[in-house]
């Protein structure tokens, strides 16, 4: 039975992927801090229906608290390591910048040191499609240059890019990074754009929109979106021994069995678009706020998604409509709205 540590399993995508491993016989260990970032008995909530399968133990602790993880993930000794826990949120970054390095620096530096020590067969990390930036050719693909990130929460996105791929190449560490776009469905972040918006259309309040709603984002659905992760898991990097076996196209690094692989729906959707379908499946027209452009926000995002459909055979797929209206249909029962 392989055994998969993941950081994170109170969170939106760490709750989905532990449960789409677990139907499929893994052997799970979720690490969580269930910080206050959020409603915290959402994460309890997430932790409590994961634990009702055998195969799932959970420890609540902080990445930062290395001698934990360490403790952790020498008791458990898994075959790989997904690290999906980190302090999230590009407009948070901007008011409590500290709370991004210590978590997203600090913490997945212990996540790495634990792969490297343990020999892990792979190590999947998150990044963001924030990184790239101010880049504006689209759709967004791997291999071109990503060095204009506009928030903190970015640059230690970055950053984490960055160090992967040096333990990579020192401790020949196979490590797949993930760039996710716009990540939304059932059971998702209450400061997400689709949970705020529905809940405020619902109760009466005004919804805000920035830059007056000329925003494009590549939703990409949850469970689309672990079946990626799941996939890349098979799928661990090499070290080439030349730069010409690397494939056009191909993300992989020439020096390092390190490889970065953006996980979107491609399939770039106007903001405003987005919200005439919430409209449309709540059957009740929002408040508009327009607002001008948030600092740090980037006016679209679209991912190539070529090489994870060339190096899986699998592609995110759910239309937008059909997920924010599985996404009502939760927050309506799980609230009683």
């Amino acid at each position: 039975m392989t055994k998969v540590l993941i950081t994170g399993t109170a969170g939106f995508i760490g709750f989905h992927l532990a449960k789409l491993l677990l139907s499929e016989g893994y052997q799970v260990h979720g690490y969580d801090g269930i910080t206050n970032y959020y409603d915290v008995g959402l994460k309890r909530r997430r932790h409590a229906m994961l634990l009702q399968d055998g195969n799932f133990a959970a420890t609540e602790g902080m990445l930062e608290d290395q001698e934990l993880f360490d403790q952790v993930a020498d008791n458990f000794r898994p075959d790989v390591i997904v690290h999906l826990a980190a302090q999230a949120g590009v407009r948070y970054s901007l008011e409590n910048p500290r709370a991004y390095l210590d978590a997203n620096v600090i913490g997945t530096f212990n996540v790495m040191e634990a792969a490297r020590r343990l020999v892990v067969k792979h190590l999947l990390m998150a990044s963001t499609s924030s990184v790239y930036g101010a880049n504006d050719d689209m759709p967004f693909v791997e291999t071109e240059k990503a060095d204009t990130q506009l928030t903190i929460y970015a640059a230690t996105k970055k950053a984490n890019e960055s160090m992967a791929h040096a333990y990579a190449h020192l401790w020949g560490l196979p490590t797949t990074m993930f760039r996710f776009f716009t990540v939304y469905g059932p059971w998702g972040r209450p400061d997400l754009a689709l949970y705020k918006f529905v809940d405020a259309i619902l109760d009466g309040r005004p919804i805000d929109i920035y830059n007056h709603g000329d925003m494009y984002r590549d939703f990409t659905y949850v469970e689309d979106l672990v079946r990626g992760i799941r996939a890349l898991i098979e799928v661990a990097p090499a070290r080439p021994a030349s730069k010409e076996e690397i494939e056009p196209g191909d993300s992989l690094s020439p020096v390092a069995p390190f490889r970065i692989v953006n996980i979107g729906n491609s399939d770039k959707v106007r903001l405003l678009d987005f919200i005439d379908a919430i409209e449309d499946c709540l059957g009740k027209k929002a408040i508009r706020n327009y607002m001008e452009m948030q600092k740090g926000d980037v006016p679209a995002t679209w991912a190539n998604a070529e090489l994870l459909q060339h190096l899986t055979g699998y592609r995110p797929q759910t239309n937008v409509r059909d997920g924010i209206a599985k996404f009502v249909s939760w927050f309506r029962d799980y609230y009683g709205k």
